[in-house]
């Protein structure tokens, strides 16, 4: 079983666009953010592919993965991920292809299957509702494409063959789980949004698992929203932040990130905080010694390998503490 100790730390970022900034702004937030989590040893940093969101600056999710991993030397950075019917597996193939092409060893090409965005916004892609019921074929036609040249192979990426840029799965529900499980490759639950069936996804994915080419065992890494600072109440003041932006969400308003608050009590009805709770319900906020408590208690029921930290914080400096203060409970 994996323990403090022992386990990745990875971070998921969607460059939030900040309330009082711009976009500018967030790509460079993000690649500030990048550079320090590679100063301190994260495994990986990962960008989400959504459209028509206002506060969310990461549609381009192929171009900032080369953006970040041009700013940086060591960590890897890949999609967390590519909504893999919005685009043509040419298509994403040649892009990570490339990718790889320039940052050899580096790139890692995460995969959902959701929409990321609303119904307008698919049509504007030209998708269309059912085009996700074809994944599992899409997914294998993407491996053929990255993978060594067959002979008589017709249809080729360049740059991308041969590249065999890592594949994972992505998901918030137990499909993706027993694909990932089926087809042997690492599994991300999206815990960070959707935690309600980490445990069973996390259970089905490792009882199912059949070892591939590419992974002999399961490998899982489960998303968590993390806001640690000094004290537990500073940690719970900054934690207003993605309770905002959550609570913006359910009510339908895609704002900025805002700065914290110091009492959720008159922004939200009690059915609001009860979605909000239920939504980061995989959170872990507080000092170093609570938050590795509740990272400790994670890993017991996940088994985790990785954790996909979320670090949803509005002042800069804050954020980067919290991210200091993480890596320091596993060092």
């Amino acid at each position: 079983m994996t323990s403090l100790s022992s386990v990745k730390l990875s971070i998921l970022d969607l460059v939030h666009i900040r309330a009082g900034h711009n976009t500018a702004d967030a790509l460079a937030d993000s690649v500030a953010v990048a550079r320090h989590a590679e100063q301190l040893g994260f495994e990986r940093f990962w960008l989400a592919e959504h459209h028509n969101l206002d506060g969310i600056a990461s549609s381009a999710t192929a171009v900032l993965v080369g953006h970040i991993a041009g700013h940086t030397s060591r960590i890897r950075v890949g999609s967390g991920g590519i909504m893999l019917p919005n685009h043509p597996p040419l298509v994403v193939a040649e892009q990570f292809g490339t990718l790889a092409t320039l940052y050899p060893d580096r790139i890692d090409l995460g995969l959902g299957r959701a929409p990321g965005t609303d119904q307008d916004t698919m049509r504007a892609l030209r998708r269309r509702p059912e085009d996700g019921a074809d994944f599992p074929e899409q997914v294998q036609q993407l491996q053929q494409l990255l993978g060594p040249v067959r002979h008589g192979q017709k249809l080729m990426a360049i740059p991308g063959a041969g590249t065999e840029v890592p594949i994972w799965l992505l998901g918030s529900s137990l499909f993706s789980a027993q694909l990932a499980a089926q087809m042997g490759l690492p599994y991300a639950f999206a815990s960070h949004f959707a935690p309600r069936m980490m445990l069973e996804a996390a259970q089905l994915y490792r009882q199912q698992f059949r070892p591939s080419a590419v992974l002999s065992e399961p490998y899982l890494t489960v998303g968590v929203p993390a806001i640690v600072a000094d004290t537990d109440e500073e940690a719970a003041f900054l934690a207003t932040t993605p309770q905002q932006k959550v609570l913006s969400l359910l009510r339908g308003d895609t704002r900025m990130l805002q700065p914290p608050v110091t009492d959720m009590a008159r922004l939200w009805l009690p059915h609001e905080q009860n979605g909000v709770e239920s939504f980061l319900g995989a959170a872990v906020v507080g000092s170093p010694e609570r938050v590795a408590h509740q990272l400790e208690a994670l890993l017991a029921r996940t088994g985790a390998n990785e954790l996909m930290i979320v670090s949803d914080i509005y002042d800069q400096g804050a954020r980067h503490h919290s991210l200091s203060l993480l890596a320091g409970l596993i060092t």
